[in-house]
């Protein structure tokens, strides 16, 4: 049984621009970067050019944010491995030292003339609208590093929560809700400021996240039912092997029962044999089931983000 191919974010929109020839010299920079930074990098560039074109920014404006995506993390290429891979919490010393990529990107680019255009994203990526973000803790805060940010933090927790599937996808983006209110200190130290009111993240760049996602869950959707194409024409296939299976036991003599064993022979793919033909048209028949059920939950989670307020 081959392996339904799925990637969990779709790559079509992204496919649309002739970013290869434009971002070459950005890219063969990311391939300094360990694999999944390198990999969370082109999540986080995928993901911001389709929120960007949801946004009906013009071409070069998203050409421009994408690029930007891309190299945001690239300061990580300076802090340590044993720090950057730690699989537990990061100690506050750690963190401190974690946070420094941002000005590490920045002055990285700055130094490079075919880099410097692109700093920005480096630097404020992990800004906040509400002050309390880093290095500087600005609030007035570029719309790309805006984006990039809503974007980062989607694909840390859809990676920290290793999901392979688009099913329960609602509660992460329920998480990032969180980031649009008001948080609570700042009400409590300064509730004249306006600092106080406002959120983390950028609300409507969030609910373009959840088009985006949409599409995703649609895409995933898409893959599913084409993998059910393949289940049903082998179910179909080992539909007829079974049927001369039991056409063989009832045959009366050696000729007859030899020719349904024949058929049967001709019907088997690789590594289907008398002996599992059985088990492997269970195994079809569940995976039918499975996947069934779980493109009645992907619809499911549709219908859960379209009712999220945010």
């Amino acid at each position: 049984m081959k392996s339904e191919k799925f990637d969990f974010y779709s790559p079509v929109n992204l496919k649309s621009y002739n970013l290869d020839k434009t971002m070459r010299y950005q890219l063969d920079v990311l391939g300094s970067l360990d694999f999944f930074t390198r990999r969370h990098s082109e999540n986080v560039a995928n993901l911001t050019c389709r929120i960007c074109e949801y946004l009906h920014f013009n071409q070069n404006f998203i050409i421009y944010c994408t690029i930007c995506a891309y190299l945001h993390d690239i300061g990580k290429l300076f802090i340590p491995a044993s720090i950057l891979n730690k699989p537990d919490r990061l100690t506050d010393e750690e963190f401190e030292i974690m946070k420094t990529h941002t000005t590490l990107g920045y002055e990285m680019c700055m130094k490079d003339l075919k880099l410097r255009p692109y700093a920005i994203g480096a630097l404020d990526h992990h800004e906040a609208l509400n002050g309390s973000g880093y290095p500087n803790g600005i609030t007035k805060i570029p719309m790309e590093a805006q984006i990039i940010r809503i974007a980062d933090e989607y694909d840390a927790i859809v990676t920290k929560r290793q999901y392979k599937t688009h099913v329960n996808i609602s509660e992460t983006l329920k998480e990032l809700i969180k980031d649009t209110k008001p948080d609570p200190k700042f009400v409590a130290l300064d509730y004249l400021s306006q600092n106080s009111k406002v959120g983390k993240i950028n609300k409507h760049v969030l609910k373009i996240l959840f088009k985006v996602v949409i599409d995703d869950i649609l895409y995933e959707i898409s893959c599913l039912y084409e993998y059910l194409d393949y289940l049903k024409e082998n179910i179909k296939r080992l539909d007829l092997i079974m049927k001369y299976a039991r056409k063989m036991d009832e045959a009366k003599n050696d000729k007859k029962k030899n020719y349904y064993k024949e058929g049967m022979r001709l019907l088997f793919q690789a590594d289907e044999n008398f002996d599992n033909y059985e088990q492997v048209y269970n195994d079809y028949k569940n995976a039918l089931t499975l996947r069934s059920d779980r493109i009645d939950k992907l619809y499911n989670e549709i219908k859960i983000i379209k009712k999220l307020e945010v």
